[in-house]
């Protein structure tokens, strides 16, 4: 059996190379992180159970994803990655190379305002950030990454939850990404295109 020390270096030996690999090699990488508890879930982590997952009237969820996306995310992709989707992501960097995202933060940027991430299904609230850190901060670790990368104090444990296996879900069944921790702590590794959304009216 492994152990946790033995999985964190290949974890991190397996990362090293995930910017250039084929996309199937991200289900590889969730599975060893998971391998001798490396994506523990305790307080303020909420965990959540195989049934947030269960088939719904559009795939894991209810709905499919919103019309019009935030910063041009492609709804197709979104709605694969969301709904009919366990395993994969969008291609790194693909928040920032391929989206508006960028563009369209300057003025939170200069003024340090944390900006809100939504749901793409639901509009939901799931992750405001930067907090407690700075833009910078939160930039360099998304792009050393290759996600948005978010920690604890980021998430809305109201609504994201975290299965036994890293999987970082929303309790209406969207697919947001995984939890990789990394020497810090826990880390959400998300798609852009699983926080697109638009926050709908109460």
């Amino acid at each position: 059996k492994s152990s946790p020390q033995m999985s964190k270096v290949i974890f991190t030996r397996i990362r090293s190379i995930i910017m250039i690999a084929p996309l199937p090699l991200l289900a590889l990488l969730f599975l060893i992180q998971s391998v001798g508890g490396v994506s523990e879930c305790s307080d303020p982590c909420v965990p959540g159970d195989e049934e947030i997952m269960a088939p719904k009237h559009h795939g894991t969820s209810a709905t499919p994803v919103q019309h019009n996306l935030r910063w041009g995310c492609s709804e197709t992709l979104a709605d694969r990655i969301c709904n009919y989707n366990r395993h994969y992501a969008e291609n790194a960097g693909y928040w920032e190379y391929k989206s508006t995202f960028l563009s369209e933060i300057d003025s939170f940027k200069t003024k340090e305002i944390p900006i809100q991430f939504f749901d793409s299904n639901s509009g939901e609230l799931l992750f405001t950030a930067p907090i407690d850190r700075s833009w910078e901060d939160f930039l360099t670790e998304s792009r050393n990454h290759g996600w948005p990368s978010f920690r604890d104090n980021e998430v809305n444990w109201d609504v994201v939850r975290v299965l036994p296996n890293g999987e970082t879900v929303s309790k209406g069944g969207t697919h947001l990404g995984h939890n990789l921790p990394d020497k810090k702590g826990r880390r959400y590794c998300i798609n852009l295109v699983s926080i697109a959304g638009r926050e709908t009216e109460e």
